[in-house]
């Protein structure tokens, strides 16, 4: 039936675009979300006492339900299983849910006192929160991606991807750029929450418009033109498990994810503390990075659908994501033009990755199983997106503390740690350009078949 609907549509530019600009919009809306609380790491200290350790265990709730329950798993099966439609509705609806619950306890109809399951209350509750919302978002992130792959197999799918993700980063932009604003604005910090959370309603919307779409697509196929596709079986997991391409490109996914989503949950703060930006404009160094990807993603995805490469891109990528990492730690150049220039070599090595690692799962693993694929590495990848916040909070707490209350953290050992990150996921990246050579994925050849 996929096949079937790539013959008679996809082939149409006009379809297939708009729903990439359909699903992208979504998507956007939820990123926002991801980032919001990122920018008030020192304002949620100021106003409510929360410790670096607090705000540690905030972040690294995001990985909570979909690590330790599994959800992220369960979400492939259903994609799978159920379809895009079901699924992405599922998703967008647990986003709005978990949302509301983290405004909740940032929001003054807060009031309650002590602890829960021995954290303090409202770090407690926004925790849960946040981890419902991600296991929404991831969902729908799995969801979108099968989308693009049904859409896109034999046409753009690296530069689709490559807007998908480009679309999406205005999110984490905007997140990074206006969360300060409104908040001082409105003399709240839950008011970029609420504002957060009439986005998502805007993005359930927008998937309910692909919903229609999708569902007219199907009824016009006819099902005796061409046989229906073997479906997905719970075995074939096993299949995908064994695959030891699938597992290089899910280390190298979780290796460079975490030396570049929890750095941008403390980067505000180091722009404060290193590089004495004023607290109101910190946030807008940090959103240079996703505004970088907006128009390089899709311009390396583009390169890769046209000229291959694609494993040699990821080795790229991650080499300078290395060289940043390193340019932040070392005691130079303590100036926010400084900060600006290596900020932007961060955007280049995250757009680079993303744009070569994303199109090149479909050539490794079957479409049937595709869902289940990007399930799996979504969820090591939330190991890393749980475990590294918690990690860099714990140090911030316990070895980074310089008594100055106006600078209270030396970031020095923290961009050490996440330089490490970025050497092992180089290491990832050759031993997948060998493993290609070895298999032959054709990682290194264009994805646009002529």
């Amino acid at each position: 039936m996929v096949e079937q609907i790539q013959k008679k549509l996809s082939d149409s530019p006009v379809a297939r675009w708009s729903v990439l600009v359909i699903v992208s919009l979504t998507m956007l809306c939820g990123y926002f979300i991801t980032d919001v609380m990122a920018p008030m790491q020192m304002m949620l200290e100021q106003q409510f006492g929360w410790s670096g350790t607090e705000y540690g265990i905030f972040t690294s709730a995001y990985g909570w339900f979909n690590v330790f329950f599994l959800m992220l798993i369960l979400g492939g099966f259903i994609l799978d299983k159920m379809g895009v439609r079901f699924t992405g509705t599922m998703a967008c609806i647990l986003m709005i849910i978990g949302c509301s619950l983290k405004y909740y306890a940032i929001s003054s109809f807060f009031t309650m006192e002590g602890l829960l399951l021995g954290i303090r209350a409202q770090v407690m509750i926004a925790s849960i929160g946040f981890a419902l919302f991600a296991m929404g978002v991831e969902i729908a992130g799995i969801t979108v991606t099968k989308v693009l792959v049904r859409w896109f197999k034999g046409h753009e799918i690296a530069l689709a991807m490559g807007l998908q993700v480009a679309v999406a980063r205005l999110g984490t932009a905007l997140a990074l750029s206006v969360t300060v604003p409104i908040a001082q604005h409105f003399k709240s910090l839950s008011a970029p929450i609420l504002f957060g959370l009439v986005l998502l309603c805007i993005g359930l919307i927008a998937f309910l418009v692909f919903c229609v779409m999708d569902r007219k697509l199907d009824a016009s196929i006819d099902s005796s033109a061409e046989p229906e596709e073997e479906a997905f079986r719970l075995s074939d997991v096993l299949v995908i498990i064994k695959n030891k391409g699938f597992w290089l490109i899910a280390i190298l996914c979780v290796l460079f994810y975490s030396a570049v989503f929890p750095f941008l949950k403390y980067a505000t703060s180091l722009m404060v503390n290193k590089y004495n930006v004023n607290i109101e404009l910190a946030g807008t160094i940090p959103a240079l990075l996703p505004f970088g990807t907006i128009l390089l993603t899709p311009l390396f995805g583009g390169i890769y659908d046209k000229k291959g490469k694609g494993a040699t891109i990821m080795i790229i990528g991650a080499s300078l994501l290395i060289l940043v990492h390193l340019l932040f730690m070392l005691p130079i150049l303590n100036e926010w033009w400084f900060a600006t220039i290596v900020m932007i070599l961060l955007g280049i090595g995250f757009s680079l990755v993303p744009s070569a690692m994303w199109p090149s799962v479909p050539k490794i693993i079957p479409e049937k199983q595709i869902g289940s694929a990007y399930a799996l590495i979504f969820w090591v990848q939330n190991i890393g997106l749980m475990l590294v916040p918690l990690l860099i909070g714990y140090v911030l707490d316990i070895y980074c503390q310089t008594g100055n209350p106006d600078k209270p953290y030396d970031f020095t050992l923290p961009m050490a740690i996440f330089a490490c990150f970025g050497v092992l996921a180089l290491i990832v990246a050759v031993l997948l350009k060998r493993e290609d050579r070895i298999k032959g994925y054709g990682l290194e050849k264009p994805n646009i078949k002529k």
